[in-house]
């Protein structure tokens, strides 16, 4: 079980408060979870096994393009912009 300085410390590294009653709580929660842990350790896990998706499917990717949208599609898409500058999308400043 953890000690009441270690659960302290604890807080003090996580920036919460505990009070001295909350303390025991504490104690009995954290080495509960510590505890879970170190039985996870113990699982037997199959290192050949390597699993991408369970249904088998690959990623299926595009090239990467460029696609001229031409005039109209240019037009299209800057009419759904809140403001534009010199045919171009205006911004906020970053810095």
């Amino acid at each position: 079980m953890l000690s009441k300085e270690e659960i302290q410390h604890i807080a003090l590294l996580a920036r919460i408060g505990v009070k001295e009653d909350e303390i025991a709580g504490y104690q009995k929660d954290l080495s509960a979870v510590l505890d879970f842990f170190r039985e996870l350790e113990t699982a037997v896990v199959d290192e050949d096994l390597s699993v991408g998706h369970i249904t088998g499917l690959t990623d299926v990717t595009r090239e990467d393009r460029a696609e001229d949208f031409g005039v109209s599609g240019r037009a299209m898409i800057l009419k759904n912009v809140p403001e534009q500058k010199d045919g171009f999308v205006k911004v906020k400043s970053v810095f």
